[in-house]
């Protein structure tokens, strides 16, 4: 985000306070709520300036919730703020500070998130930061092994699999070796003859 944005979203804001300000003063809690509602939109648009991706939505802390955003989700920049912290936010600078440093602390860690993921052999589907409707915050990240590390895994598998039949086979073989010879050792035994070629 640059300065003339910023500039134009706070001119835009203070334009709008001053309209609302002016309306009928027997209108008070329209004025109020109306007021409220701009300036949540504003600010709303001034994140997704800032940060992208900004989603207003409440998500649970369970694994379901989480698990549904990260399929919801693409890319690595995903903030998703419940509505009623989107509203603290708007009202309370000392609060907005706080979010907005937690979000961009996500930012800022996320090129280490990545290079530690990929020296894994993962790679990110969707990532985010969630601000959940009790003022909590999670992060979550969704992905797979990445498509050459799954390949030299599945020719482990299988080298591993090729390797299991072949001792399989070799112990059939022995086995069958190992009876052969058993049957000629008891016929010899209880006749007193050789019969090697039995």
């Amino acid at each position: 985000m640059n300065v003339f944005n910023a500039s134009e979203i706070f001119t835009d804001v203070y334009k709008y306070v001053g309209r609302a300000q002016n309306t009928n003063a027997g209108k008070t809690g329209f004025t109020e709520q109306l007021q409220k509602t701009g300036t949540e939109e504003l600010y709303q648009k001034y994140l997704k300036q800032r940060f992208g991706n900004v989603r207003i939505q409440s998500v649970k802390q369970d694994q379901k919730s989480m698990d549904r955003i990260g399929a919801e989700t693409a890319g690595t920049g995903n903030v998703i703020i419940a509505p009623n912290i989107l509203e603290q936010m708007a009202a309370d600078p000392r609060k907005a500070a706080y979010y907005e440093g937690k979000i961009q602390h996500y930012f800022d860690t996320l090129p280490q998130c990545k290079a530690q993921l990929s020296a894994m052999g993962h790679e990110i589907h969707s990532s985010g930061i969630v601000i959940h409707p009790d003022g909590t915050i999670t992060h979550y990240v969704c992905g797979d092994l990445k498509p050459e590390v799954r390949a030299r895994i599945k020719a482990q598998i299988k080298a591993e699999d090729e390797a299991k039949a072949k001792r399989k086979q070799a112990y059939q073989e022995a086995s069958a070796k190992w009876a052969q010879e058993m049957r000629v050792w008891r016929v010899r035994s209880m006749t007193g003859r050789d019969l090697s070629c039995v």
